[in-house]
């Protein structure tokens, strides 16, 4: 963190401390900036708002990483914030909130093209296994498919359907859940399966 005067001249520079905390002693009738620099992220500065009346202020500072660490296995919802995909109880057409996350991926694709991508697709536990196996693979082609379309080259992708065998909570068959705890099992993932 660094601390700077009005005309943008560095004054002190500081460490956040492991809860990305941090203070700087400043004059309350001056104007001051607040720069936060960190490797691997973009650097961004705030003005410092008048103090209250403890004599205190806070200031938030969130960063957009720049370089991303990819390598086999990383799931790119994780590394770019990206929600899951979900899709609407049985079916497997791609819902306009989740194109626009697909969008993202395909950008990322597009900017690493020695990229290769795993979409896995899961189902919530209602229905048979069997008829979830199908669904979780109709959910992942139509991610493909939507992706191919948008400019990516098969041989990048592979897609397949795991059903019910991966759910992320404990709605399993027999469980009572909310329809907001089964969505969260309805998903795609985007699996970084190689990288040349």
């Amino acid at each position: 963190m660094v601390l700077l005067d009005e005309n943008m001249k560095e004054l002190e520079v500081t460490t956040t401390n492991d809860k990305a905390e941090y203070s700087f002693e400043i004059d309350c009738n001056k104007k001051y900036f607040i720069r936060a620099k960190k490797d691997e992220y973009e650097t961004a500065e705030k003005p410092v708002e008048p103090v209250n009346k403890t004599g205190k202020t806070e200031i938030n500072i969130a960063l957009e990483r720049t370089l991303f660490p990819f390598e086999k296995g990383t799931d790119l919802a994780k590394i770019f914030d990206i929600s899951l995909i979900f899709f609407d109880l049985d079916k497997s057409n791609i819902r306009p909130d989740a194109a626009k996350d697909i969008q993202k991926v395909i950008e990322v694709m597009k900017e690493y093209p020695n990229m290769y991508i795993d979409i896995r697709s899961h189902t919530d536990s209602r229905q048979t296994h069997k008829y979830n196996e199908a669904l979780s693979d109709r959910r992942a082609k139509s991610t493909m498919a939507f992706m191919i379309a948008n400019g990516i080259k098969l041989e990048r992708l592979t897609a397949k359907g795991y059903g019910e065998t991966q759910l992320v909570n404990e709605c399993s068959d027999g469980v009572y859940c909310s329809e907001e705890d089964h969505q969260k099992n309805r998903r795609s993932e985007f699996i970084i399966s190689k990288m040349e």
